[in-house]
């Protein structure tokens, strides 16, 4: 009887062929679970992941570039590795997790924030130095951070003649790529409108409570801000309740523009309070497993488009977007068939279709 069953599984294996396991992948989320955007981005690829069948496995790294080093030292070094390895150049990091990545056998595809020039310079670009790092996917952040400025002037409306019109603007963190692109983009915007003063950039660090305390001081140094630029929504949120708290109405005395989709932001923007806001960018790590599943499956992702490469995913968002994305957050997988947007089989004029816009179909 034994003998038999050996048969029989022997057979079947030889018609199926070897069975396929699901590829696996752990993403190093540098954020927190307090972080909606970091959370959303999560969800994202979770559904990407059930959709296209991989295994993924998320850590958060709490904002600390120590502990997203070890704990990719961790998994890049220890017994159970997985397939690949996705995380974000947050604070530096890329150099040191690609050096510990070296004969681990791991794939890795960075997204958000990719190598900087001056890192890529010091590496040295050639593909046979790392060919475990297969890709890197990340948004128009420069773009992003022009946008918001220009539509902030837009809103505003003209200025007379010899007169001008006060700017306090908030970055994130001073050692991460995404902040410094906004805050360039912001730049090219300023450059184009003379009439526009920036009175004062701080840091806020990404974060809603030290941005409140900086805002706090701000607006009393500068009352006559009319125009607020935030380089994401938890500072944008702290801003306008230290401006409220002077007494000042957003949307009225002051126009407020910042970026990610969040249910506060998108709501913010239906009343009003909120002028500007751009998003998209939390499915950029639900579009890199599209990339990697491909990659896995056989196809040469660099075929369709190129192996790193930016992608205009931060958008402008208007009131009725704003709506449609609020019902979307409650759609089972976000609503998106990821198995239709891979490259398997198609011509290599083919190029993904990730945008805002394939979220709403």
């Amino acid at each position: 009887m034994l003998k038999f069953l050996c048969g029989v599984l022997l057979a079947l294996a030889t018609v199926l062929g070897p069975c396929a396991q699901a590829a696996s992948v752990l993403f190093l989320n540098p954020g927190n679970t307090r972080e909606v955007f970091w959370v959303s981005y999560s969800q994202f690829m979770q559904a990407a992941a059930k959709d296209l069948g991989m295994d993924l496995h998320i850590e958060y790294c709490d904002r600390d570039p120590g502990l997203m080093v070890s704990k990719a030292r961790e998994v890049l070094q220890g017994p159970k590795r997985p397939d690949y390895l996705v995380f974000v150049n947050e604070q530096y990091i890329a150099p040191e997790i690609l050096r510990l990545a070296k004969g681990s056998g791991v794939k890795l595809f960075i997204v958000n924030n990719a190598l900087t020039q001056d890192q890529m310079q010091l590496l040295g670009t050639r593909p046979d130095k790392y060919p475990d790092w297969i890709g890197s996917l990340v948004p128009n952040d420069e773009e992003g951070g022009y946008l918001m400025l220009k539509e902030l002037i837009r809103l505003r409306g003209p200025v007379p003649a010899g007169e001008y019109i006060d700017l306090l603007a908030f970055s994130g963190l001073k050692i991460t790529p995404s902040a410094q692109l906004r805050e360039k983009g912001m730049r090219r915007a300023l450059a184009e409108h003379p009439e526009v003063r920036l009175r004062q950039l701080v840091y806020g660090g990404w974060n809603h409570e030290r941005a409140y305390e900086q805002a706090k001081l701000l607006f009393k140094r500068y009352p006559q801000t009319a125009l607020v630029w935030s380089a994401n929504d938890e500072m944008g949120f702290g801003v306008m309740r230290a401006f409220e708290e002077s007494g000042g109405r957003p949307g009225k005395d002051a126009l407020f523009g910042t970026i990610n989709n969040s249910p506060a932001a998108l709501h913010a923007l239906l009343d009003n309070r909120l002028s500007v806001l751009l998003g998209g960018h939390f499915s950029l790590g639900g579009w890199a497993l599209v990339q990697i599943h491909d990659y896995d499956e056989g196809v040469d992702v660099s075929q369709y488009g190129g192996r790193d490469r930016q992608i205009p995913l931060l958008q402008l968002i208007d009131r009725a977007q704003a709506r449609q994305l609020l019902a979307m957050g409650n759609a089972q997988g976000f609503g998106v068939d990821f198995h239709k947007l891979s490259a398997k089989g198609r011509p290599t004029s083919y190029r993904y279709p990730f945008s805002l816009q394939t979220l709403m179909h």
